[in-house]
């Protein structure tokens, strides 16, 4: 069902809305009959102020269910102070069918009592799927309101990434776009933000110093901006990057180098909790010809002595590994073996998704990519390579198809993808991280009143950035 007016989502025996609070008047009835009705009107609903209204909502229910936006700061310090360096920490990003994800996401923690674990989206994401962050963090609290879980919920704003051909045509027209999407993504409860101003790295310079200065300069900027930000209680957990995923391989100099010239700008803040460094892969892998994805090897020895060098020199959590979720299974348990400290993962889950997806959907959606996206075709790619590395633009504009697909189906998706995030959460080590989550991590309630979400929005634009 989707809600059409105001009057149809408060003031029913559900929940109400008193001198401009919500009361919830059955917390129960809410999580069993009222969350698929809002998650449906999120998605379908073509009234940005009826959108709003519910995200309100859902950020009140999240709230008195115990279901709390925040920041991963405090888990990352403890990190490098006490060298807990036995799991790393799942940053999942949810391009398509968020809600049931997330709820396949929680099931899937509940079962092995994991809290450490990161629900995320990219600049480029929030583009190509059509999920503002207000969206995608409404929908994800809503589903850990719907499977139970209580605690800190970790969103994080992925790879919002500054575009060099933008930058240098017009730098302040550049900084200015993505100072907006942070203030939007920091408004909606986005308390974790990754910053890549790694596009900006120099290779051509003479020095490391050189090559990198820009990268920690607009770094160190994004910092400042973000900390003046912050809500009250809260201390946002801010990532920086040294090599641009799927260009050439990170080293302990180029560490150095940007992490000196970060600090000696950003005196008397606090600084990164972590550092994304490139050691061999590419977000999405390589396609071949009929469509498979290529082996990669990722460099383990850079990964950890950059991850050492990160917790023992600098008091990070350690290095982050991006572009890893279409890896063979079994190079996963060695992330924690490392000391990797955070993984990003994003196209398998996708990849799922579309294999399940009814064939005269996907028919659909592969017209629609040979019409709207030829452009991106290069002259030596299969109909397979073209199809694979390009059927993410559809997802927002088949967003509405996607999400009112079969419940059955929907249902086995999600049974599907929990059984895929229960291998990757075993593997990456995070059982049992709900108890040093709740020893380090105190989460604050930011109160917030209706007019917050009734605010404008961002306007809607192409964002480029990462894949």
């Amino acid at each position: 069902m989707v809600y059409k007016d105001k009057g149809e989502i408060l003031n029913n025996e559900i929940i109400k809305e008193v001198e401009g609070e919500i009361q919830i008047c059955d917390l129960d009835l809410f999580r069993t009959k009222m969350i698929d009705n809002l998650v449906d009107t999120i998605v379908l609903s073509d009234s940005p102020y009826i959108k709003k209204i519910c995200y309100w909502v859902s950020y009140e229910a999240a709230l008195k269910w115990g279901v709390i936006p925040f920041s991963i700061q405090s888990l990352y310090e403890a990190r490098a102070l006490y060298n807990l360096t036995h799991f790393t920490v799942p940053a999942i990003n949810l391009r398509t069918l968020t809600f049931d994800l997330a709820r396949a996401v929680f099931r899937a923690a509940g079962k092995i009592n994991a809290g450490a674990f990161i629900f995320e989206i990219a600049k480029s994401e929030i583009g190509y799927t059509g999920q503002r962050p207000g969206e995608y963090a409404s929908v994800v609290l809503l589903a850990g309101i719907k499977e139970g879980f209580k605690g800190p919920v970790f969103l994080q704003g992925d790879h919002f990434q500054v575009k060099a051909k933008n930058f240098h045509q017009d730098k302040d027209k550049e900084i200015s776009q993505l100072k907006d999407l942070i203030r939007e993504a920091i408004s909606a409860g986005f308390y974790n933000i990754d910053i890549d101003s790694s596009t900006l790295v120099d290779l051509s310079r003479p020095t490391v110093d050189a090559q990198q200065s820009l990268n920690y300069q607009v770094c160190a900027l994004f910092t400042e901006f973000i900390r003046s930000l912050e809500p009250q209680g809260v201390e946002i957990s801010i990532g920086g990057e040294i090599g641009e995923v799927g260009g050439k391989n990170s080293t302990p100099e180029e560490l150095h180098s940007f992490m000196k010239g970060y600090l000696s700008q950003i005196e008397g803040l606090k600084g990164i909790s972590k550092i994304s460094v490139q050691t061999g892969t590419t977000h999405g892998g390589v396609v071949l010809p009929d469509g498979s994805i290529a082996k990669v090897k990722i460099d383990f020895d850079t990964l950890k002595l950059l991850s050492e060098i990160a917790r023992k020199d600098y008091k990070m959590a350690g290095a982050v590994q991006h572009g890893a979720s279409t890896l063979p299974n079994e190079a996963f348990h060695r992330f924690p073996e490392v000391g990797c400290a955070e993984i990003h993962l994003a196209t398998q889950f996708q990849n799922i998704v579309y294999d399940y997806l009814p064939l005269p959907l996907k028919e659909q959606i592969y017209a629609w990519l040979n019409r709207n996206c030829a452009d991106e075709r290069k002259p030596d790619w299969t109909d397979d390579q073209f199809i694979y590395k390009t059927r993410k633009k559809a997802l927002g504009p088949f967003k509405k198809q996607i999400h009112t697909i079969s419940k059955d189906l929907r249902d086995k998706i999600s049974k599907v993808l929990e059984e895929e995030f229960l291998f990757l959460f075993e593997q990456l080590n995070i059982k049992d991280t709900k108890e040093l989550v709740e020893k380090y991590v105190k989460p604050v309630v930011i109160e917030k009143r209706k007019e917050d979400f009734l605010k404008e929005e961002v306007e809607s634009r192409e964002l480029e950035g990462a894949d």
